[in-house]
């Protein structure tokens, strides 16, 4: 199976510096999320959306609406053709609650091995737009890309990371693009 691991917000969706998106109503798409979605579904690629979502243990929105949220975004993607996505997984708890499923740790993509079976990750790519993506995808041994639509919006950002992505592209069309091209 072709797969490629994805964070949401700031790769599919609008990042929101300092907030959350608490309700379906605050989600937008970010249009070459879309695009990008769009050029691995048409290739052949899985995808499985792996993101922390602190603000339902920090009492700012409830799994209920972080549902709601998943729901309709799968829905609209869709209406577009998008029918690749595997599953989405969330972390809902704090830093401060330590858990293995928390980003940079690696417990939603060994839940997502559970769930498929054996997953050779050193042949995936996980795609996100923190430091913390980053060093989760190194951590599970897939190859790394940042895009730069969401936190990070510069490669000079990220001069001084320890730890650096294997690839870097303005979005998500662009490393569909490189992905489908490329291949494993």
């Amino acid at each position: 199976m072709k797969l490629v691991f994805l964070d949401r917000d700031g790769v599919i969706s609008i990042f929101t510096p300092k907030d959350y998106i608490k309700k379906w109503e605050e989600f937008e798409f970010i249009p070459e999320g879309i695009d990008g979605l769009k050029i691995l579904n048409d290739k052949g690629y899985k995808v499985i959306i792996i993101s922390n979502q602190s603000g339902v243990n920090k009492g700012l929105f409830t799994l209920n609406d972080l549902n709601e949220i998943t729901n309709n975004m799968i829905e609209e993607l869709k209406k577009k053709g998008i029918n690749n996505i595997l599953k989405v997984y969330y972390c809902i708890h704090t830093k401060e609650e330590n858990c293995d499923c928390r980003k940079p740790n690696i417990g939603l993509f060994k839940k997502a091995e559970e769930d498929f079976g054996k997953i050779n990750f050193s042949e995936t790519y996980f795609i996100g737009d923190t430091d913390t993506d980053v060093i989760a995808g190194k951590n599970v041994g897939a190859k790394t890309i940042l895009v730069l639509t969401g936190k990070i919006k510069s490669k000079e950002e990220i001069e001084n990371w320890e730890i650096k992505p294997d690839y870097i592209f303005k979005d998500l069309k662009e490393a569909a693009e490189f992905i489908t091209k490329k291949g494993k």
